[in-house]
């Protein structure tokens, strides 16, 4: 009988440092139009939430990190980062 759990990650996908964002740029040139011409360094990425099932911590750790990598982020262009928190567990034979 083995365990297998649920969770939940929180993933954050930017552009490095070193990229331009013109979207940010906008953005921004948009605020200042507004008034807000106190905001500096805007820049645009993304936000992604997914359940993931894996055996353990580790294991969702390296299935999240191969996601990011081959699917939700351009390692040339883009850092990400993540968080994952076990949401459930569930116990069944395979």
């Amino acid at each position: 009988m083995s365990v297998k759990r649920k969770y939940r990650a929180k993933i954050w996908v930017t552009l490095r440092p070193s990229i331009l964002d013109p979207a940010g740029v906008a953005v921004q040139s948009g605020l200042k139009y507004l008034g807000y011409d106190n905001v500096e360094q805007l820049r645009i990425g993304k936000y992604i939430e997914l359940l993931i099932n894996a055996k353990d911590d580790r294991m969702a750790n390296q299935q999240l990190n191969d996601i990011c990598n081959r699917m939700l982020a351009n390692p040339v262009i883009e850092n990400y980062r993540f968080e994952i928190i076990e949401v459930e567990s569930q116990t069944g034979a395979f």
